[in-house]
């Protein structure tokens, strides 16, 4: 089976490597005009989750440390946020700082993510789904 998706917008941060803290970074994302009517009511929200191509990223892994440190366990990738993942999709929860619905151009706070990375969708989050429980490692 194929799957083909393509972009809604592009984020634009001025970031080309990666930063020593990614919580703190501000990003604009910019939708395309096609998309401006599903803005609609998203303003309504702190929160969003952003659904993101690692663009830059050629290969994938199994296995690998997080953030990669090798003095993190050797973990499988589905249980980390790296970017070497097999259809190179990312998710980040955001802060969503401004919505400028004239220019379609989302202001966030904390993604973690390069200059010109392609946005897939963007969904409001909500705290009911977040995670209760994680590997010990994270909290390192």
């Amino acid at each position: 089976m194929s799957i083909q998706i393509s972009p809604i917008g592009t984020v634009r941060n001025g970031i080309h490597k990666r930063p020593e803290k990614w919580a703190d970074i501000i990003s604009e994302i910019h939708i395309k005009e096609e998309f401006h009517d599903a803005l609609e009511g998203l303003d309504e929200f702190s929160h969003i989750m952003v659904i993101f191509h690692f663009h830059l990223s050629t290969s994938y892994l199994l296995k690998v440390h997080p953030r990669g440190n090798p003095d993190l366990p050797l973990v499988g990738v589905f249980s980390t946020r790296a970017p070497v993942r097999p259809n190179f999709l990312g998710v980040s929860i955001v802060e969503l700082v401004t919505i400028d619905r004239d220019e379609n151009i989302l202001t966030v706070k904390g993604l973690d993510t390069f200059d010109g990375t392609p946005i897939i969708d963007i969904k409001p989050h909500l705290s009911s789904t977040s995670p209760e429980k994680v590997a010990e490692w994270v909290k390192k």
